[in-house]
């Protein structure tokens, strides 16, 4: 995401004898003595010694095959297996399998899931060791994947259509935040889930609030929510404030909110209309970006410290003569030496969008420009990524591109430290999700998940379609879950999503649920085992 040869070495025979012949002498004798000259009747030593001959054979190569059972899988799906990431094997039923290509003795393997089965999941045990004899304890189990709706807004005084993603405590608490509904119909909440299903508003922002007079709350939270060691929770509103161009806030475990930031002071070079959420460092600093302001109008990423002095790090230029992206719509994430990594909507080389690397000491550098011919299509490569980052432990950052691709519905892509960027996958096939506008997220065998807002198999359902996918390593994509296919199920997610040490799923969704059948389309909050 590599073998070791160990040769069998035949023993060598070699034959090898001496002959030696013995020594043999005679006399003559007379009336006086008369020596002769000594006669020698030694044969020469002949040897019989033959050449050593070699007797092995050439070394023969041992390989192993790879096996393994193939339980719940439903009648009529299939499946596909890979090994070390490129042998593929498609099965049709339950029972054994066999890889065609076996392993060379002491050499490694993997059996991952290439292709999941609509409507299931399946995970492998046994999947990866060292060959040394021959495997047959691989197990690949399938089961349904079944979703459950957690929550549906649209309650009196309730939250509706929830547009970012949850985060959950070590008690597996969920929280989140509805971007409007609560107190009065614009305000939008604050959330919060029990384990147990029970929902409680912890803060109701209150759309009335004018402008300039104490600063407000703010109005519109479009962002999701962080939570530091203390259980403090921090957000940010879209508009509202002192200044009516948003606020950074903060909930205490008590329920107290104050507001830390209010955005859009006239004159000041501040940022406006913050659409993500926030991320923390170590020292307890906030950071940020806002969609619109700073010293041109196009966006800012910010800093807000613990003792509340906000600072712009940087003023996105967004001009036709600049490269520079402009127009941030998503969170930003930070590596180990505090680089902050982003994506910005618009601009670039093209006006497709970029990605965007800010140095602890301020400088900004594009890692990558995504292109924008006038229609999207047949570029291959994504424009307006409207979603924040994740990066691997390599370094590579990973993403999503609401338009652009192969079918001009979005993509998946991948940044490598050098600075190469690939389309991992293209959006819009027949049955396909489109138009992911929230982030990834990576489990530990490196397989990617997400949503898209439209597309799955319930597309036209007017509870609002949509898709939760899985991306495997070797780029091969599975449609988990379709929205839309019940009155009470959600529709249409803008979040992203996370998941629990179990490995089940949970997010949200803009439309949809128990109330959308009264017109009200409030959004849930959903689960996938």
């Amino acid at each position: 995401m590599k073998t070791l040869r160990m040769p069998i070495i035949l023993a060598i025979i070699a034959t090898l004898s001496l002959g030696l012949a013995a020594c043999g002498g005679g006399s003559s004798s007379s009336s006086e003595p008369t020596a002769s000259s000594p006669t020698s009747t030694a044969s020469s030593p002949t040897s019989t010694a033959s050449s050593p001959t070699s007797t092995a054979s050439s070394p023969t190569s041992v390989t192993y095959s790879i096996s393994g059972t193939l339980t719940g899988l439903a009648g009529g799906q299939q499946i596909t297996l890979l090994n070390n990431g490129s042998d593929a094997l498609t099965v049709t039923a339950s029972g054994s399998f066999t890889f065609a290509t076996s392993i060379a003795s002491g050499g490694a393997y993997t059996v991952t899931v290439g292709t999941q089965p609509v409507g299931q999941f399946c995970t492998v045990t046994n999947g990866t060791g060292t060959a040394s004899a021959n495997v047959t304890n691989v197990s690949v189990n399938c089961a349904a994947v079944t979703e459950s709706v957690l929550w549906s807004f649209g309650g009196t005084g309730d939250g509706a259509e929830p547009a970012a993603g949850l985060i959950m405590d070590s008690a597996g608490n969920l929280y989140g935040t509805a971007s409007v509904g609560g107190v009065t119909i614009s305000g939008g909440t604050v959330f919060k889930i029990t384990p147990s299903g029970a929902e409680s508003v912890l803060l109701a922002f209150d759309g009335t609030s004018a402008i300039g007079t104490n600063p407000a709350l703010g109005v519109h939270p479009a962002g999701g929510l962080i939570m530091d060691s203390s259980g403090n929770l921090y957000g940010t509103t879209n508009s509202g404030g002192a200044h009516g161009a948003g606020t950074v806030f903060k909930i205490s475990p008590s329920g107290t909110a104050t507001v830390l930031h209010s955005f859009g002071a006239l004159n000041s070079g501040d940022g406006q209309y913050p659409m993500a959420g926030l991320i923390m460092d170590s020292a307890g600093n906030l950071y940020g970006t806002t969609n619109g302001g700073g010293t041109t109008g196009y966006g800012t990423v910010f800093k807000i410290t613990p003792s509340g002095t906000e600072s712009v790090l940087w003023s996105f230029d967004g001009t036709t003569s600049s490269a520079d992206g402009y127009s941030p719509m998503a969170p930003l994430i930070m590596d180990s030496a505090g680089n902050l990594y982003g994506t910005t909507y618009s601009g670039g080389t093209s006006d497709g969008g970029t990605v965007f690397k800010i140095t602890p000491s301020g400088t900004e550098s594009i890692l990558w420009s995504f292109s924008f011919n006038g229609t999207g299509a047949g570029t291959g490569d994504g424009y307006d990524p409207v979603a924040g980052l994740t990066m691997d432990s390599a370094g590579n950052l990973y993403g999503t591109t609401l338009q652009g691709g192969a079918f001009n519905q979005g993509t998946v892509f991948k940044i490598t430290p050098s600075g190469t960027e690939s389309v991992l996958w293209s959006f819009g096939g027949p049955g396909d999700g489109s138009e992911p506008s929230a982030g990834l997220i990576m489990d530990s065998a490196g397989n990617l998940y997400g949503t898209t807002k439209y597309g799955g198999a319930y597309s036209n359902s007017p509870n609002g379609g949509g898709t939760v996918f899985e991306i495997t390593p070797s780029g091969t994509e599975s449609v988990l879950w379709s929205f839309g296919g019940t009155n009470t199920d959600g529709g249409e997610p803008l979040g992203g999503l996370i998941m629990d040490s179990s490995g089940s799923l949970y997010g949200t969704t803009l439309l949809g649920g128990a109330y959308s059948a009264n017109g009200t389309q409030s959004g849930t909050v959903f689960k996938l085992n």
